[in-house]
């Protein structure tokens, strides 16, 4: 079941606080179409795993356990250029 999903330029990075349930475990889809790389970050930290998401169209797919409030930021490293898509699945 989706429960959030969107695109951003690679320039832009994602920042978003999905409402997601406490103590669930939810799929993270990401996705970066560009030149370059993003990283994946998670606040709190043991929501998910710190992750380097290449810019050529592979999919990269991490499984996070919420708690109370989590955010995950995916920023473009210097130079990176591109779209950078995410979508989260419930199980």
């Amino acid at each position: 079941m989706l429960v959030e999903a969107g695109a951003e330029r690679v320039s832009d990075g994602i920042h978003t606080e999905p409402g997601l349930s406490e103590g669930k475990t939810y799929r993270l889809s990401l996705a970066c179409a560009g030149t370059g790389s993003a990283q994946l970050v998670f606040v709190p930290t043991n929501a998910g795993t710190k992750t380097m998401v290449p810019c050529d169209g592979s999919v990269v797919q991490q499984r996070i356990t919420a708690d109370k409030l989590i955010r995950i930021n995916v920023d473009g490293s210097k130079g990176a250029t591109g779209v950078v898509a995410w979508q989260i699945d419930a199980p």
